[in-house]
């Protein structure tokens, strides 16, 4: 529809137009958002079949308590399971010749 075309309608007419736009607009949007979520819908339960560590709403699996293995000699309460990076104690040790079976709790 050209500029004149609308300005020879009358306001009434302008009004209904404008409100059928209007609500045909907020149909196809709505439509049109609902396909979306329906899609994502889809697409974030094939993440989750997966076991992808991009899922939503997913939940770590509880490790186990991990005792401690290992012990500082000259500070019994400084310990270390032997699991991540060597803490300070024990390579201090390791490096004044001690080997780790050493430092191994009873």
């Amino acid at each position: 529809m050209d500029s004149d075309a609308l300005k020879s309608i009358s306001i009434d007419e302008l009004w209904n137009l404008h409100e059928q736009v209007t609500s045909t607009l907020v149909r196809r949007i709505a439509e049109e958002k609902a396909k979306l979520e329906e899609r994502l819908r889809i697409l974030d339960g094939a993440d989750n079949s997966n076991g992808s560590k991009f899922g939503r709403n997913r939940t770590r699996r509880p490790y186990p308590k991990v005792l401690p293995k290992y012990q500082n000699p000259r500070n019994p309460a400084e310990r270390w399971s032997g699991r991540g990076k060597q803490p300070h104690w024990v390579r201090a040790q390791l490096k004044a010749g001690k080997k780790l079976e050493h430092l191994r709790i009873a």
